[in-house]
């Protein structure tokens, strides 16, 4: 096994990190963009409280998926918060889980209750704005979340989509 290589820095001018042949150093190989598949974890959907913010569409598009009104829906699964509605979250000895977050059903996994019509927020982890900052910020991530730097690599033009559809999303909602 070689050794692991420092991971690329990079200068501003040269476009973003994750453009750059393999940007986290994890490969001798010379591809660009960045590895991710899921693992079904639940990583990404549980720890400290935050926010799990949805836009309209979205909201209806679970609550259709559920088979509720949308009005139940913001009722038995939705809370306001300083940022606008986000999804509630359940208490668990994992931390604070999205209340869609399903443990039971298959057991080793974690499922999404509403993986069909999940939230942008949702859909476009790992490459979110503040996972893509920098290198660092990119290997922090991964130390919670056991699919980055594994399995499909995602090309810097899928990426940047990525990018873009979340900025767009949370600009929406």
């Amino acid at each position: 096994m070689s050794p692991k290589r420092p991971v690329p820095t990079g200068s501003p001018a040269d476009g973003p990190w994750w453009t750059r042949p393999d940007p986290t150093g994890e490969t001798d190989t010379g591809e660009f963009g960045l590895r991710f598949e899921c693992t079904q974890c639940g990583n990404c959907c549980t720890g400290p409280s935050g926010y799990v913010q949805y836009t309209d569409d979205e909201a209806n598009a679970m609550a259709r998926d559920l088979g509720i009104t949308r009005e139940a829906f913001d009722a038995r699964y939705t809370r306001d918060t300083i940022f606008g509605p986000s999804l509630t979250e359940t208490e668990t000895e994992f931390g604070f889980d999205c209340v869609f977050l399903d443990r039971e059903t298959t057991p080793g996994k974690a499922l999404c209750r509403v993986y069909r019509s999940r939230p942008a927020q949702c859909r476009t982890w790992p490459f979110w704005k503040d996972n893509l900052k920098s290198p660092s910020h990119w290997s922090r991530a991964t130390r919670t979340c056991p699919g980055m730097n594994t399995g499909t690599l995602h090309p810097p033009e899928t990426i940047a989509l990525t990018v873009e559809r979340d900025t767009g999303a949370a600009r929406e909602g």
